[in-house]
């Protein structure tokens, strides 16, 4: 049976989601009240999975994230607002570790605690059989994104350089395009800062997120990288030294307008269960561009969405990359990529950046 610990400082959210999982019957139930309570409780009652709130007293989700990835790695799962102030601490979290986040219920916690019943079962029993590895440890993951020119040093040299992807121009020569899900935040902030700023396609994301997170996701990784990155959000040219991030809750498309290779921005399609939806944008920029000048790269997360799509990607005469399960926080994604042969290397997330520079130039 997984121990869950449940990390938050209001007694009345501790009592619904203790009730929620108490239904499920199968987990062992402890509960923290602030910050410091959940650094002991992580220690000595070692829980399978902890959520945990941002906002507690004493000591807060994000400090007390850190000391747990430090002290004694466990699979977080954060409890987060959807405003712009709570993605914005959200996405700290996934960078220091936290595995997947649940926003919390708008209005009154008792009668809104339904909506997020589902989501919130099935993220926690996710993360619960998560191995959490060295490499996940903050220690770690601190040092590749010192080895990744993610430092302070690299990020004010940007202010004295020109970016190639504010002014770029001319017929776009290929396309790279990311799936990603569960975990994706760390996992692109590893894999685009490693990146030159005259790297010579132009990126497109697909990351399984919420509207209200996406545009801080794409600002964040923007500060840490030498290309540009934004949120796409109306039709936007594509160029080159630039990484364009599908907007949550709709899909994103390529086409041509003009002449020009646009990222269009589209609502949610009935028949993609994720959203932006991996599968939506590689067939239709298959449409648009010839499949040897695109590159997919396949990155964890839960669920198969994008592995058709990729395989036939790779068998009409386009290269794919798929995660290595060794550096994926979920293979899922990743590995169904895999199982269908679609993947023309397996690599983890490290070394990813070095081979998409390879085939791109």
């Amino acid at each position: 049976m997984p121990k869950l610990l449940i990390a938050d400082d209001s007694a009345l959210m501790r009592k619904f989601l203790g009730e929620i999982f108490r239904i499920e019957g199968d987990f062992e139930l402890a509960f923290a009240r602030n910050g410091l309570e959940a650094l002991a409780m992580a220690h000595s009652f070692a829980p399978d999975v902890i959520t945990l709130d941002v906002n507690m007293p004493e000591m807060d989700g994000i400090t007390c994230l850190s000391r747990i990835m430090v002290e004694c790695p466990k699979p977080v799962v954060m409890v987060s607002s959807l405003t712009s102030q709570g993605a914005e601490v959200t996405l700290q979290a996934l960078s220091l570790g936290a595995i997947d986040f649940i926003a919390k219920p708008d209005g009154t916690v008792s009668l809104h605690i339904d909506k997020i019943r589902g989501a919130l079962v099935s993220r926690v029993r996710n993360a619960a059989s998560t191995r959490i590895r060295a490499s996940r440890n903050l220690l770690e993951r601190l040092r590749h994104g010192a080895e990744a020119g993610g430092t302070s040093t690299a990020r004010a040299s940007r202010g004295t350089v020109a970016r190639v992807g504010t002014g770029a121009s001319g017929p776009v020569r290929g396309v790279v395009l990311i799936g990603v899900s569960t975990g994706g935040p760390s996992a692109i902030e590893t894999i685009l800062p490693r990146l030159a700023e005259d790297f010579p396609w132009p990126i497109v994301v697909a990351q399984h997120m919420p509207e209200s997170f996406t545009g801080v996701f794409a600002r964040r990784i923007d500060s840490l990288c030498q290309i540009r990155v934004v949120e796409v959000s109306r039709a936007t040219p594509l160029a080159a030294g630039m990484a364009y991030v599908g907007r949550g809750d709709a899909d994103i498309v390529l086409t041509t307008r003009a002449g020009a290779l646009h990222a269009v921005p589209m609502p949610a399609s009935a028949r993609h269960v994720w959203h932006p939806s991996v599968e939506r944008l590689v067939t239709s920029a298959m449409d648009q561009v010839p499949v040897q000048n695109l590159l997919g790269v396949m990155l964890t997360g839960m669920g198969d969405d994008g592995a058709e799509a990729m395989t036939d990607l790779r068998a009409r005469g386009g290269r794919t990359i798929a995660e290595a399960e060794e550096t994926a926080v979920v293979w899922g994604m990743p590995g169904e990529l895999v199982r269908r042969g679609g993947a023309n290397l397996v690599l983890p997330l490290h070394r990813i950046a070095d081979q998409m520079a390879r085939w791109t130039n």
